[in-house]
Order: C-alpha cells, then sequence, then structure tokens
C-alpha cells in the first residue's frame, strides 16, 4: 500500500466510520445497514449507511448488488490495526501472543528447570518476571485502545 494512500485512510478512519470498519472486520462476513446500526447502537440506520457509503467511497468495502449487504473488500493494517492480528472472528493483540509465549517458558522453567534458589536462577526469575508482565501491560494496552 502506498504511504500516501495510507495516511488518507487513516485521516478518513476516525469516530464512528472506524468503529463500522471494525464490526464488519471483526464479523467477516457481509452485513446490513441494520445489523450495523444494531450492532453498534446508531441512533438511526442512516447513520449506519453514511459510514458504510463512506467506506464504500474508500474502496474498503463492497455494496452486493442483492440485498445491500455490505463487505469488506480488502483488510487495512492501518491505526491500532497494526498491533491486532486476526484469528477466525476474534481481534487479539499482537503483544498477546508474545506475553502467552513467554509466560509459559517463564512457568515452565520455574516448574521445572529451577532446582535450587542460587544468583542466576534469582536472575532468571526475576528477568523472566519483569518481561513477563510487560508483554501483558502492552497487551492491555492494545486491547483498550480498540473501538468498542
Amino acid at each position: 500500500m502506498e504511504k500516501d494512500t495510507e495516511l488518507q485512510l487513516d485521516y478518513a478512519l476516525k469516530g464512528k466510520a472506524w468503529r463500522v470498519y471494525w464490526i464488519l472486520l471483526k464479523n467477516g462476513r457481509p452485513m446490513s445497514v441494520r445489523e450495523v446500526q444494531r450492532a453498534l447502537r446508531f441512533s438511526s440506520p442512516s447513520v449506519a449507511q453514511h459510514h458504510l457509503e463512506k467506506l464504500r467511497e474508500l474502496e474498503l468495502v463492497h455494496k452486493s448488488e442483492t440485498g445491500g449487504d455490505y463487505s469488506l473488500v480488502s483488510e487495512v493494517k492501518i491505526g491500532i490495526l497494526r498491533h491486532f492480528v486476526k484469528l477466525g472472528k476474534l481481534l487479539l493483540p499482537r503483544y498477546f501472543f508474545y506475553a502467552v509465549f513467554c509466560t509459559t517458558f517463564y512457568l515452565l522453567y520455574f516448574v521445572f528447570l529451577m532446582q535450587d534458589f542460587t544468583r542466576e536462577n534469582l536472575f532468571i526469575t526475576v528477568f523472566g518476571l519483569i518481561v513477563s508482565v510487560i508483554f501483558w501491560y502492552e497487551a492491555y494496552r492494545a486491547w483498550r485502545l480498540k473501538p468498542f
């Protein structure tokens, strides 16, 4: 993706349009105007339609000829989406995987490999704990930045 297009999308995807894009990405299936309106608790379907049309103008969604459902044309990794990974319908912070990996190996070391309490084991224990806490904190911060 070109840098200018990326900046344009980053500028255009704000507020409610961002939330509409997020719900379409999260659901992974075509949605009607009414479904988007209900999912995001917009005051009326016209608000949802306005933002869906805005996304269509940006060529991020496609409106089907029959039924009028909107579906994602492409996924863009802009803004906070750079920090998320999609697994099916789940959008998880990238740091979540780092945190799980680091914490798992930290606990495995602590349970199976640490036999006595030496200076080296104290260092590994403290270092592993600090790294795990940092990854969990970053995963939590990214999770709080999602639109809703």
